[in-house]
Order: structure tokens, then sequence, then C-alpha cells
């Protein structure tokens, strides 16, 4: 109930800022304008993110999040506290023919200093290359004490 809360509280707010850009001119608070270095921070963390999981690294992946990182799909919301990224992940991949995943697109929707909403897509393969699924999300990404990672992901994927 607590994250449901908390999800809900996030929409909330997330519609406020939405609704006022459309009547405020104040870019400080998200713009499609992007500062190139924060461009270039997001995308390599997005980069790491893609190149750990790909490499079954749990531990290279989860330094490529922030804690407590939220994550929407399947119609459920789960959160991980700390970082306590396992192998388990890829096993059960593995299990559905899984090799390696890769992006598709990754668009800056909307960016501040420190944080940034990116619309992407990625396709998962298996080993002989051929595709599996094609999956949209939404993926937030901060920077908090001076490092940029993934807070927040909203997918299609399962």
């Amino acid at each position: 109930m607590k994250y449901y809360t908390m999800f809900c509280a996030f929409l909330f707010i997330t519609a406020l800022f939405v609704s006022a850009s459309f009547v405020s001119n104040d870019n400080e608070r998200g713009t499609h304008d992007i500062n190139t270095q924060v461009k270039k921070d997001v995308l390599k963390v997005l980069d790491q993110y893609m190149n750990a999981f790909n490499s079954k690294d749990a531990k290279a992946w989860q330094l490529t999040y922030h804690f407590p990182h939220y994550r929407l799909a399947s119609g459920k919301m789960s959160v991980l506290e700390s970082a306590t990224l396992d192998s388990t992940v890829f096993i059960r991949l593995e299990k559905s023919g899984w090799h390696h995943s890769k992006w598709d697109h990754r668009n800056i929707v909307q960016a501040s200093a420190d944080k940034v909403h990116v619309d992407t897509r990625f396709s998962r393969y298996r080993a002989d290359g051929s595709l599996i699924g094609v999956y949209e999300s939404l993926y937030i990404v901060t920077k908090e004490n001076g490092k940029w990672g993934v807070k927040f992901r909203s997918s299609y994927a399962e």
C-alpha cells in the first residue's frame, strides 16, 4: 500500500509539472532542449546499463542504478530498496531464449540539470540473432550525489 501511495503521488506531481509547462514559459522545470554534457552523461549511463546487462554482470549493472529503484511492468510496481541485484534475472531471461538486448532508440523528452525522462525502445535477441521482442519504456535517469543513474523504469516488457 505504501508503494501504491508513493506511485500515485508520483503520477500526481508529474501531472502538475506537465500541466504547468503548458501555462508557463519557465523552462527550468524541464525542456526538450538539453545541455550537451547532461545528454552525454545520460546516454553514457544507459550504455553502461545495457553493456552490464548483456554481460550478465549484476554488480556492474547495479552501479548504473539509484536506490531505491522503481520499476513498473506487467501492471506491477516493484521497488529495489538497495543494491541487491543478482543473477536470477539473467537466468529467467536465458530460459526464455534471451541472449542479449540492444537499444533501438533513446529519445530525451524532458530534461533538467538533475533529472531526465528518456523514451526508450529496446529489443531482445536469441544467440542466433533472431528477435524475441521489442519493448517500449520510459526511463527516468537522475543525478544524485554527483552521479547519474537509472531511478525509475516503466516498461511494457514482462
